[in-house]
This record gives C-alpha cells, sequence and structure tokens, in this order.
C-alpha cells in the first residue's frame, strides 16, 4: 500500500513519509490496546436463553475489536453469570468482588446493556480525558422534569439538579470509585429494602448526600441509533426500540386476564374498552361479582384492599386447566394497565414458551441480604405455560389472601430457581413519571395507573398500533404531548 513507483530526486522525505505515519499507527494502536486492557466490561445481561445470547454477541463484538488493536484483550463479564448474588443486576453488590479482583490492575469498570453497541477505539479515546487516579462516575444524563413515586419524590423542590445514568448509554466507574464503594459496603451495608428504578438507586448511593461525586455527563455516551448521522462523535450507541425476531406471535397465543373488581367496573373497565381490549383475541375479566354486561368473572375470591394474592393464583389455576393447552402466553394485568398487545407479541417473538419464561418489569426486595427479584404486577405480568405449569406443580403458596401478588410470585420463582426476566418497556407508572429522553430510544409497551391523566389520551398517544413507529425500517417521530 506504501509502494513508490518512481523515486524523483530530493524526494527521499516523502517516500519515508508513510512509512513514519504507518510506525506512529501501529505506536497509537498499541497505546489503545494498552489502555483498553485496563477497561473491564460488566455487559448488564440476563439468563433467558434470548437476552443471554445477545449479550454474548455484544462480548464477542467488543473482543474483536480488541483483537483488532493487538494483543491485549480486555475483561468482559456477563452479570448473569456472576451467581454468587442474587442481586448481581443491582451492581452495588458486586463492589468488593470488582475491587478485590480488579482494584490494582485496572483502571476503568465500564457497564452496558446487552444492545448497547460499543466503539471501543473512541471509548478508550473518551476515557482517556479523565485522570484514571480520581473519583469517576460518567454517563449519559437523565434527570426528572417534576418529582416521581418511583424516586419517592426525591429532589422535590428542584428534582432536575439530581443526575443518574441512562443504562443504555453505558456508564462508567474509575477504580478509585469503585475501591471506596466496596470499602464503604463493608461498613455500611445496603439498607434499602426494595429496588424500584436501579440507575437513580445506583446514583443516590454514589452520592452519599453530597460526599460522593455526583454523575459527569459525557457527551460520547449515545444512544442514537447506530445508523442516525448523528453519532460521528459517539462511543456508544443503542438501537434496540423494539425487539422482533421473526413474526410476531399469533393473536390466539397471548390469554389476556384482567384484575378487577365492582367499585372499577364503571370507570375503569370503559377505558380498557376503549383502548387495548379489541387488540386481544382472548381475553377475560376477574373481579368479585358477575357482571354479564362486561362480561365479569366472579373467582369466589374476595376483593381486598391490599394484595390481590389469592385472585391472581385463581387466575393461573384456571388459565391451566380451562383454557387451550396450545396458548402458550399468559398476561396478567391491572384493570388500570394501559397496554399494547400488538407489540407485546411482537416481543414475545423473542422468547421461546417451552422455556419457563416470567417477564416484565423486574424490582427487588432485599438483594443485599438475599431476598427476590419479581415483576411488579401494575406494568404487566407474562408468563410462558411452562412457567406456571412449574408454578403450580410446586407447594409455593400465597401466605395470606391479601399477600401482593407480584411479590409472592417472585418469591416463588425464585425459589424454583427460574430467573424472572425484565424489560424496560413494561412500565409500573405513568409516562410523565419517567425522563422524555429515557423513553425516547423505547417502544413502550405498557404504562400504569390513571391518576391525573386522560388513560385514553395516553394510550392514543404512546401505545396505539397506530402509533407505530417503524415505517421501511426507520424510527418516525411523531408527537407526543406532555402527560
Amino acid at each position: 500500500a506504501f509502494a513508490v513507483s518512481v523515486v524523483s530526486e530530493g524526494a527521499e522525505d516523502e517516500t519515508e513519509l508513510p512509512v513514519l505515519q504507518k510506525s506512529e499507527k501501529s505506536r497509537t494502536i498499541s497505546k489503545i490496546g494498552r489502555e483498553l486492557k485496563g477497561i473491564v466490561f460488566v455487559i448488564q445481561s440476563q439468563s433467558n436463553s434470548f437476552h443471554s445470547k445477545r449479550a454474548e454477541d455484544l462480548k464477542r463484538d467488543i473482543l474483536k475489536q480488541a483483537v483488532d488493536l493487538g494483543k491485549e484483550l480486555p475483561t468482559v463479564l456477563l452479570i448473569h453469570q456472576i451467581d454468587r448474588h442474587e442481586g448481581a443486576w443491582t451492581i452495588l453488590p458486586l463492589m468488593r468482588d470488582f475491587s478485590v479482583t480488579y482494584g490494582r490492575n485496572s483502571s476503568w469498570i465500564f457497564f452496558c446493556e446487552e444492545d448497547t453497541r460499543i466503539q471501543v477505539i473512541k471509548l478508550v479515546e473518551t476515557l482517556r480525558r479523565f485522570d484514571k487516579s480520581k473519583e469517576w462516575f460518567l454517563g449519559k444524563a437523565l434527570y426528572d422534569e417534576e418529582s416521581t413515586i418511583i424516586h419517592h419524590y426525591a429532589f422535590a423542590e428542584n428534582p432536575t439538579v439530581f443526575k443518574f445514568p441512562d443504562f443504555a448509554a453505558g456508564w462508567a466507574l474509575s477504580i478509585p470509585l469503585v475501591n471506596k464503594l466496596a470499602k464503604k459496603l463493608k461498613s455500611e451495608p445496603l439498607k434499602s429494602d426494595f429496588t424500584i428504578d436501579l440507575k437513580h438507586e445506583i446514583a443516590l448511593y454514589i452520592w452519599q448526600k453530597g460526599e460522593g461525586p455526583h454523575l459527569t455527563p459525557v457527551p460520547e455516551f449515545c444512544t442514537d441509533d447506530a445508523n442516525s448521522n448523528k453519532v460521528d462523535h459517539c462511543a456508544t450507541t443503542f438501537s434496540n426500540f423494539l425487539p422482533l425476531c421473526g413474526e410476531p406471535v399469533n393473536k390466539e397465543d397471548v390469554f389476556v386476564a384482567v384484575k378487577t373488581c365492582r367499585k372499577f367496573h364503571g370507570d375503569r373497565i370503559p377505558v380498557v374498552k376503549q383502548t387495548w381490549e379489541r387488540e386481544a383475541a382472548l381475553i377475560e375479566y376477574y373481579s368479585d361479582y358477575a357482571d354479564i354486561s362486561i362480561p365479569t368473572i366472579d373467582l369466589g375470591i374476595p376483593n381486598t384492599d391490599r394484595g390481590h394474592c389469592g385472585k391472581t393464583f385463581a387466575i393461573l389455576e384456571r388459565f391451566l386447566n380451562h383454557t387451550s393447552p396450545r396458548t402458550p402466553w399468559l398476561v396478567v394485568v391491572d384493570d388500570d394497565t394501559l397496554i399494547s398487545i400488538f407489540r407485546l407479541r411482537k416481543l414475545l417473538s423473542c422468547y421461546d414458551p417451552n422455556e419457563p419464561v416470567f417477564l416484565g418489569e423486574r424490582y427487588g426486595y432485599g438483594l443485599g441480604t438475599g431476598g427476590y427479584s419479581y415483576i411488579t404486577g401494575g406494568g404487566g405480568m407474562v408468563f410462558s405455560r411452562t412457567a406456571v405449569q412449574k408454578l403450580l406443580a410446586s407447594k409455593c403458596r400465597c401466605y395470606s389472601m391479601d399477600a401482593p401478588d407480584d411479590m409472592v410470585l417472585g418469591m416463588c420463582f425464585s425459589g424454583l430457581g427460574i430467573p424472572i426476566t425484565h424489560s424496560p418497556l413494561f412500565h409500573q407508572a405513568r409516562p410523565m413519571d419517567y425522563p422524555k429522553d429515557y423513553l425516547s430510544h423505547q417502544i413502550p409497551v405498557s404504562f400504569h395507573k390513571h391518576w391525573n391523566i386522560d388513560p385514553v389520551k395516553v394510550y392514543f398517544t404512546w401505545l396505539a398500533p397506530n402509533t407505530e413507529e417503524s415505517h421501511n425500517g426507520k424510527k418516525v417521530g411523531y408527537n407526543r404531548e406532555d402527560l
């Protein structure tokens, strides 16, 4: 590539220039390779076969890029393979292991999701701007525009002041900060019972009421689509708006169970009928009262003011014993859940119903001290028939009729060794309870609650099939009002 066919007198410098450039390029690549070895990549993976494959694909891509840069390969870890911790996905319980294993020979722990795409050279160049001997918490910054229940109304006077990372863009901790967190966790174990929004809770823990570092926004950590013309400066991109793995599952493959009670027949059920009911081929309403006009089915379980464990287990029994064994999927939703069955059918094309799948938005309880993960009920709980069969074949049941059904289910599946599967497309709260920038790289499957919103308007703005974003393979923007 550097051959010169004719050399004129006095042109020696010109003929040597490409050789010098090649040598300089080689030194640069070698330096990047050495710096890359100091980065520990942690993919926030899951054990479900669909998710683990995507994480393995990303690991291979990172290592392939590293091989192209030389002999020095970075460490790439998959969270779901770190099985010493039930709560490994909550990250903080791993800090002591990270500190012991990587605290002396590494510079950064870089976290990313399975669908984050990484330009390794640009990532190394980006991290180089920050002094690795200092405590750094780097990421793409999200913030709340108004205080929200999912963050316990934190920073109520001005929630915009507190920044937390968008995991989809990747985020990084310098090793000095990892060592500091590990030391703190040794002396002060995690206190919080519940893990609700991990990215916000990690940022709060690192901030330590002002004693620790704030998140430093890094413009090279991006969530734009990799094919966008805006990503030339990006070290990371993110392109997974809604997975589709072949044809959507058939309408008749999804059975929808709506939990309701007599006092909500008049206001919540009409919303379901005006919005997403038409998307469901198989749907039943379960109540404490048989209302033929809806119609609802009385399961013989009295309504309870709090958890609805008895009702949910009765629904699971009915699905197993009174629906076609050829129907592989069950979705259990509240009467104030807004859901796109149309999009859910696309998402389910990625999962094997012969596996015990329990899918939705993941929360955690007591994960710092054992505990378990669970799917929060309001966003919708999706079960494969196989998962329901394994659950009901066990002896795990409600400890009381009004126990929280979602938490009991999480406890049961944990005891059976069946991991729950998280999707960020299910939402326990309303659109206004999430940062706009976070929702901008999603095609959501569900939202929850009718409080202080027009639920019909929310459905048609965010979830209705005619708002589908895919057009000739490109994302089409449309107006989402402030709801």
